[in-house]
């Protein structure tokens, strides 16, 4: 598998390129702005882009995806629908707007192929109403769920502060070690985040 990883946008958002060498395939999570240096990395990888997954709709996950579309116009992209602007929503700075023709779900148990790699999908609410967490062998894209050391905010337009501990708890508790990867910061471990992050001990004790 290959992994690449680039910070883009107005806040550092993480990008992430996941790969599979022998297909010559990947997959983009959390686009979130700086196109030149999104379609630089995959410039570099010398893989064919299938797919754009969104860890969540905020408006700093979602930005190079116009520019991504005009290069490949039937890339689809994925994010769970409770992320999906509604046409009479008041705040959609966010959300991710309905993408047409490109626009994908994906939810709680939902598997996807890339190549001959295998995306397993866990809805995580709290930072958001469609917050999802991607695990792909030993890594797990974690977007604003869970960071080094702490959490993603939940005072934001459909955040919650029960489903993040929850969601959180159910992380934690995820047999083995993974390589976590959030939407700002450092990387990770799941297994450090067990023993030092307080909002996940708080979390593992409900």
């Amino acid at each position: 598998m290959i992994f690449d990883t680039i910070p883009v946008g107005q806040i550092d958002t993480n990008c992430y390129l996941i790969g599979d060498e022998n297909e010559g395939v990947c997959a983009v999570v959390d686009p979130g702005g700086s196109p030149e240096r999104v379609l630089e990395m995959i410039e570099k990888s010398g893989l064919e882009p299938k797919i754009i997954l969104l860890t969540h709709g905020h408006w700093d996950h979602v930005g190079a995806i116009p520019a991504l579309l005009e290069k490949w116009p039937d890339l689809p992209v994925y994010a769970h629908e409770k992320e999906l602007c509604p046409a009479d929503e008041p705040n959609p700075h966010y959300f991710f707007p309905h993408a047409g023709k490109n626009q994908r779900t994906y939810g709680e148990g939902d598997t996807l192929a890339l190549g001959g790699l295998t995306l397993q999908v866990l809805h995580t609410p709290g930072h958001s109403g469609g917050s999802v967490v991607l695990l792909v062998e030993d890594v797990m894209l974690s977007g604003d769920t869970l960071f080094a050391g702490t959490c993603g905010r939940y005072d934001l337009s459909g955040g919650d502060g029960e489903q993040m501990l929850q969601s959180l708890k159910r992380l934690g508790s995820l047999t083995g070690d993974y390589k976590v990867c959030p939407g700002h910061g450092a990387l990770t471990t799941l297994e450090r985040e067990r023993q030092t992050n307080p909002y996940m001990q708080q979390a593992m004790r409900l």
